[in-house]
Parts: C-alpha cells; structure tokens; sequence
C-alpha cells in the first residue's frame, strides 16, 4: 500500500545523504519534497502541516547541526515523527476483570467488518481465549449466514437467534448475547453491528443503542485503508456519535495510497490496535506504529517476520533439519516440506516485503507468482521416493517421466534440480561456518556474497597502485615516498 510513499520518501533521502553538511535551505528543501509526497499518498492536510512542522522545528535545531552524520539524522527525525501520527505507542486490546470482554465492531457498510470479525475471533482463540461471535448486523442481505460461514471456518460458535435480511431486533440480540455467553462461559464476546452505504443518523442510533445495551470494553471501529482521506471525516462521525475506544484497519495489501492508515489515528486521538492485510483468516495482526513507519522509511520488518516464523516452526523439527544438512542429508522431501512451512507464514511478497531494502526490488515482487511454489511441488511429488533422496540418479529418460507426470517441461525439472543442488551446497558450505560465493538460485552475475578469491602469484610481476612506486618498480629502483624534485607530480 505504500510503495509511491515509500519510493518518493526513499529518494528524497537518498539525495539528503550526498550532502556532507546540511543547510536550511537543504532541510527545507527536503521537507518540500516529504510534503508533496504525504499529500500525494492522500494523508489529511491537517496532519500533514502538523508533521512538516514537528520535523522541521528539530532539523532545524542542534539535533542535527551537532550530530556526525545529519542527513542521518534526519531519517531518524523523520521515523520518529511517523511513529507518533501512527499512534506512538502500540496498545493492547483492554479485558474485562470479570468475563466476557465485549468487544463491538462499528463502521460503513464493505469496510471488512464480518470477516475481520472471524479473523480478531481466530486470533483470540489463538491466544487461548474462548471467543463467540453475535450476528447484529440484520439489514444487509445474508450477513449473518456470512458471518456463521466465517465462524465455521474459524472454528468459532456463532449466536444468530434471529434469520435477519430487515427482520429482527439489533439490540436485543446484543443483550441476549451477552447473558448466553456468561450461561456458557465464553471469555469474548465480538459484536458484529450493521453498516451502511454511508453516514446516516439511522445507522449511529442504533450503533448508540447497542453500545448502551451492552457497555462493551472495547468500541473498533473498521476502517477500510483504500478511502483515502475521506476515512478521516468518516472517523470522525464515529467517534462523535458513538464513541471509539480504537481503530481496526483493513485491506492494507491493496494499492491504494495509505492516507487512512497516516491521518485517522492522528485526527481521532485514537490508536490503531490491529490491521488487516488479506483474505485469508490469519492475515491479521496487532498494529506497532514504530514497525509500520519501519516499513514504509524501507527499513524493513524484521520483527514481525520473526513473530509469523516463530509460529510456524517447529523448534524440534528445525534443529532436526540443521542436524540434516550439517550430515549433507538434505533431500528433495525436505525442500519441499521446507517451502510448505514457508508458504504457512502468510503471503511471500508480504513476507519479503517486510526484509529492509525491499523497495529496490518492487518490480521483481510484482512480477513474482506465488503459483511458482505449486509447480515445484507437483514435480517433486512426480518423483519416486528414491529419487527424491538421490537427484543424482535423474537422468533424461527420468527427468522426461517427471516432466510429463507433473504438466511440466523437462527444462523445468532440470532448473529445480539445478537449484536444488545450488541451496545443497550454500547450506553445506554455511553448516561449516563458511560464507557462499553466490547466492542459490540467481542469474549468472548476480547474488554474489563474497568476493572471488584472487590466485597468489606472488610478488613477480605484482603492479602497485601508486604511479611513482610502479614507476620506480619498473625501473629496478627503490621507492622512497618523497616526491622527487623534478619532473611530473607522478614521478614519471
């Protein structure tokens, strides 16, 4: 979502770091160029001005005129002034002292509401708390058979006492909610309200009326990032006429420009607590305003993806494959179970996205196909179990079986063998604490880690890199370091 923000802010800085002091005039200058850019991602004009301004006041001070390296500096000014319209600090969800905690999901109609209710209820149950879903949302055509879809897919109950389509009583349901999950010791209550097309004195009294009925811990309100600066008005309507305890962002992988996701928590006072970044139940996440301006200064995620590895892999099964390739044991079998714990961490472009420097390389992500990981999974599993473990004994009239079993080409299979044999020998070469020549898997002349090892041919023939010492080596003489009193400035 904010890859033109990320870009515009990537080179602004990229231009700020070949000035070895900074002047006012290059401080405003680059302030100009941040402000054209946070426009043009659609953040609220207000927020903008307040954030040149906060910017401006520091770089202009003995921060950066005293500091060694100031274009530095200033990156760092810039990240920290982004985590404070991001909401500062990240902030939890608030329990109940005494079970349920009422959780009311509020916002227009197509921002997400019912699915993001399956997700924070998978999510919950994750955390090892025992969630319940409440279809009040009975005005949209078949939204609560959508959101017992949703709580079966999460493996989360659904009370749904009333068929809705127009028919039944929102608050009702809502009270009713709330004595059937204390009966059954539910720890979580998700209020799933109704939504409209727009903002209507309609949809806030009944909002206001359910809020009343059931005093929920925690007031979401869903937003969805792709409106642009328009979420700001909206935001403001909600806290105004029904009161917002925290904000939920949806749809952040899409391509729109990001301006929700900078102005609301700003102009609401009120934190972003989770975001939303796919389709599937698990793209869902709690929101940390430093990660998020981590990600778009393009200095990566780290910590997120550590949290998304952590819980996909099995540390017994990890050390068992470190054991694997320490013994050269390695197979086509773990290679593929290898890229099914990856593709259990969510969305690979996501995930590489996350890396620091990502930005440099947004053409070969939108170019990448996820599809790519399904062809090298059919050709494995075209293969025979001996074949797996032993690549060596593919030859051509094997590698064209494979071929044909998995729809694929035999250059295909002969390129996954290839790079197999590539991360094989990196992983060896690592095992023994070794650094690789050249990364698995890359073009010839590209991925290169470590320079390549010049051959030692000893002193003979060997040409220094100071003209008047070659000069003088070329002549059998001894080179002194002076200068000599006459002739060129390179000794010649």
């Amino acid at each position: 979502m904010f890859g033109n923000l990320s870009d515009r802010l990537v080179d602004t800085f990229k231009n700020l770091r070949s000035k070895g002091k900074l002047t006012p005039a290059d401080i405003d200058a680059t302030l100009r160029e941040i402000r054209r850019a946070l426009l043009e991602a659609d953040v609220a004009l207000e927020v903008v001005k307040n954030f040149i301004t906060a910017v401006r006041d520091r770089a202009l001070g003995d921060e950066v005129s005293k500091a060694l390296n100031p274009a530095q500096q200033v990156v760092q000014i810039v990240n920290e002034e982004l985590v404070q319209i991001l909401g500062g600090q990240q902030r939890k969800l608030s329990f109940a002292k005494n079970p349920p905690t009422v959780i009311m999901l509020a916002g227009l109609q197509g921002s997400g509401k019912t699915t993001l209710a399956g997700k924070l209820a998978k999510w919950l149950k994750d955390q090892g708390q025992t969630p319940i879903l409440v279809a009040a949302d009975l005005q949209r055509p078949n939204a609560v058979n959508q959101l017992q879809v949703v709580g079966e897919r999460v493996g989360v109950p659904v009370f749904a006492p009333e068929p809705g389509n127009g028919k039944g009583n929102p608050v009702k349901v809502a009270k009713e909610s709330i004595k059937h999950a204390k009966q059954k010791m539910f720890s979580v209550v998700i209020v799933d309200t109704a939504g409209r097309l727009g903002i209507d004195e309609e949809l806030m009294n009944e909002a206001r009326d359910i809020r009343n009925a059931i005093d929920p811990d925690e007031v979401l309100f869903v937003i969805d990032s792709m409106i642009g600066q328009d979420a700001v008005n909206v935001a403001k309507a909600f806290e105004d006429g029904v009161g917002i305890t925290g904000v939920v962002l949806t749809k952040l992988d899409g391509d729109a420009r990001g301006g929700a996701a900078l102005s609301v928590s700003s102009v609401t006072g009120k934190p972003i607590i989770f975001s939303s970044t796919g389709e599937g139940m698990d793209a869902f996440e709690p929101f940390y305003p430093d990660r998020m301006a981590s990600r778009i200064l393009d200095m990566g995620d780290i910590l997120t993806l550590i949290e998304q590895a952590q819980k996909q892999f099995d540390e017994v099964e990890a050390q068992k494959m470190a054991d694997k390739i320490a013994k050269n044991e390695f197979t086509l079998e773990d290679f593929m179970e290898q890229m099914q714990q990856l593709r259990k961490m969510g969305n690979i472009k996501n995930m590489i996205a996350m890396m620091p420097g990502a930005g440099k390389m947004r053409e070969q992500l939108d170019n990448f196909d996820e599809r790519e990981i399904d062809r090298t999974e059919a050709i494995i599993r075209s293969m025979t179990p001996a074949e797996r473990r032993q690549p060596k004994i593919l030859n051509g009239s094997r590698r064209l079986r494979i071929a044909k079993g998995s729809g694929m080409t035999v250059t295909e299979v002969n390129s996954l063998v290839n790079r197999f044999e590539q991360a094989s020998k990196m992983m060896k070469t690592m095992s023994k604490g070794g650094v690789p020549q050249v990364m698995p898997g890359m073009p010839p002349g590209m991925g290169r880690i470590a320079p390549p090892k010049k051959k030692d041919k000893g002193k003979k023939g060997s040409k220094s890199g100071n003209p008047a010492k070659r000069a003088a080596e070329a002549h059998g003489k001894p080179f002194s370091g002076q200068k000599p009193e006459s002739g060129s400035s390179f000794g010649l």
